[in-house]
């Protein structure tokens, strides 16, 4: 919504456009009237829609026509006033004052234009007569209103209009000459009744209804004027009320119809609700609300958007299995301008046996971006309309900023529950069959139906009873580790090939170059244990490099084999990048330390409540 708004006053001379001016500044008429009055300010809040205005006359004797040009470009709207009781000044409406205020200009850019039938002190009828035609040649005029300065008959609704038609236009809603809502109208509105329905049954129940209107205007209806509201469009539309509720057709109708009335304020305070700029874009302020994320840190989801997200999941689940066939998940995206995901999703979470998106692997999904992209999770979030319906200011809420890194280090502890693996080797060593493996895929899985290639997958572990995320990047083998970021991650897989004798050196190399000085926990892993192991071409075995530098021995590793694949080995790169600060002889006791840990903090809060309860009874 803007700012402030600027109202310019034209017309021809002795209409009374300074007197109007100095009649809504003064509360009196004006018995000495200038040539012009000076531009006035109306402070924000003594205005209707507490937004600071400011009011611009036109004198034609003190000003050029390029002075009028130039004060019509800075105008918001401009009032073309007349004298009710000379028609001639009537005439030049549709002659001179429109064609010098939008000539030439395409109707989507238009000023809208306020008509002011000034001196209706002196007419005992209505101008209304000869005013309508103009009103129906001209889409951009908004309303007309008769006044009188000397009796001050309407002279602060006037000014009302005028700010109105600039802060709830109507030119991005309505099409006055087909009498429909504009295309990018209908599609906002389509957005908001689909995140309305609840329950994704095409119908606006009276719950449904009030929520909506609860959170546009404050307030439910009461259940009289709910059904007053349904009456209206069951009269009105052939399909417009069905089942007792409110359908999109009836929806839509009803949002025309307070325009058609001139309500288009109601309308527009729904928009903006729904986070609408006037072009019936969505905001940035909407979709990337202002999120610090520190350096070290990382994002992950919280409670908050866990069940935020699993009722959006439950509303597309029509048929009730627990996943989203392609057609439901095509429905959660319709409140989207675009499909975010790919074909790779399918590679990149667990589905079901049908190869169908689960819970488990939406959940999955959505922690990916909250880590990887926090900025689109956001964006995502708020075209679902997380702000409507989790009550809170912004989506920000729905995700946690870790605690940087430098602290877990320091204090041997992370709060965190999503780890990064960056899965590391050369080509031919099988880290896109690990990655599957992740997934609970084994190698003839994987053969049967390949899918999109992806470079990430995402499942859940258990370290120490607790549910964490990993997260395995396949890291490109032509990709350069440029700089320490590139190779930054919460643990390293270093995968070598046991049947490829020069498989281990470019492990080994990387580990020097990029690990070895650093505190990231790195694995390594010898894929396709399933086959014949050869000797590495390097000074040192595997086994008694990883001795020397104090790292786990080679995790021998392979899905070529009936059922699934083990999880031992994502259990242990979980628990490595959970517990940073110990070597692989000290993860065995990190377990029992963490539950002596909780231990006592289950212990420290039962002592405090007991505690209370003993202070309490004294």
């Amino acid at each position: 919504m803007k700012r402030d708004v600027r109202i310019l006053l034209v017309g021809e001379a002795q209409v009374g456009k300074t007197s109007l001016i100095m009649a809504l500044v003064g509360e009196e008429f004006p018995e000495e009237v200038p040539p012009r009055a000076e531009e006035i300010t109306i402070p924000a809040d003594v205005t209707p829609e507490k937004v600071p205005t400011h009011i611009v006359d036109y004198s034609e004797s003190e000003q050029t026509e390029d002075e009028l040009q130039e004060e019509i470009t800075k105008a918001n709207v401009v009032c073309v006033v007349y004298d009710v009781t000379v028609e001639a000044t009537i005439e030049k409406i549709r002659t001179k004052w429109i064609p010098l205020v939008n000539g030439g200009v395409e109707k989507a850019s238009r000023i809208p234009i306020i008509l002011v039938g000034n001196k209706s002190d002196l007419q005992s009828g209505s101008s209304m007569e000869i005013i309508l035609p103009i009103m129906n040649q001209f889409s951009e005029i908004e309303t007309c209103v008769e006044c009188s300065a000397k009796n001050l008959k309407n002279i602060s609704e006037l000014f009302y209009y005028a700010q109105k038609a600039v802060l709830h236009p109507t030119a991005p809603l309505y099409d006055p000459e087909e009498k429909q809502l504009r295309p990018t109208c209908a599609r906002a509105l389509t957005r908001i009744f689909n995140i309305s329905d609840q329950d994704n049954n095409q119908i606006l129940s009276d719950d449904e209804l009030n929520y909506f209107q609860k959170s546009c205007f404050g307030n439910p209806l009461a259940p009289q004027a709910l059904e007053d509201v349904k009456t209206v469009v069951w009269k009105n539309t052939t399909d417009g009320v069905q089942d007792n509720g409110l359908t999109l057709n009836g929806f839509l109708f009803l949002n025309t119809l307070f325009i058609q009335r001139g309500r288009h304020e109601t309308t527009w305070t729904i928009l903006r609700r729904f986070g609408y700029a006037d072009e019936l874009e969505l905001t940035d302020d909407y979709l990337y609300p202002l999120f610090r994320v520190p350096q070290g840190s990382s994002t992950e989801l919280n409670h908050f958007g866990y069940q935020f997200l699993q009722r959006m999941f439950e509303k597309h689940d029509k048929d009730g299995d627990g996943a989203l066939s392609p057609v439901e998940l095509q429905s959660f995206f319709n409140v989207f301008p675009y499909v975010p995901w790919g074909p790779e999703l399918y590679n990149t979470v667990c589905t079901t046996d049908k190869g169908l998106l689960s819970l488990h692997g939406f959940l999955c999904q959505w922690t990916l971006v909250s880590y990887l992209d926090v900025h689109h999770c956001l964006e995502y979030l708020g075209y679902l309309g997380y702000p409507i319906f989790s009550e809170h200011n912004s989506q920000t809420q729905a995700i946690t900023v870790t605690r940087e890194k430098r602290i877990d280090l320091e204090k041997g502890q992370t709060q965190r529950n999503v780890f990064l693996c960056k899965v590391i080797g050369p080509r031919g060593t099988g880290k896109s069959a690990f990655l599957q493996a992740f997934l609970g895929r084994n190698l003839a899985a994987q053969k049967e139906s390949p899918g999109e290639l992806s470079f990430y997958a995402i499942n859940s572990v258990q370290v120490s009873g607790q549910e964490k995320y990993l997260i395995l990047y396949e890291i490109d083998v032509d990709t350069e580790f440029m700089k320490a970021s590139d190779a930054a991650c919460d643990v390293a897989c270093l995968m070598y090939n046991v049947n490829d004798p020069k498989s281990f050196n470019y492990c080994a190399c990387i580990y020097k170059q990029h690990y070895m000085d650093g505190q990231i926990p790195c694995i390594f892993v010898a894929s396709k244990s399933d086959l014949p192991e050869v000797t590495q071409q390097h000074g040192l075995s595997p086994a008694e490099f990883c001795y020397k530098h104090r790292l786990p021995p080679p995790f021998y590793f392979t899905c070529n084999s009936p059922g699934l694949p083990s999880t031992t080995i994502y259990t242990k790169l979980a628990t490595a990048a959970a517990f940073p600060h110990l070597n692989d002889t000290e993860l065995g006791a990190a377990s029992f330390w963490l539950r002596v840990a909780l231990g006592a903090s289950i212990t420290a809060v039962v002592g405090f409540a007991l505690y209370k309860a003993l202070a309490k009874s004294k």
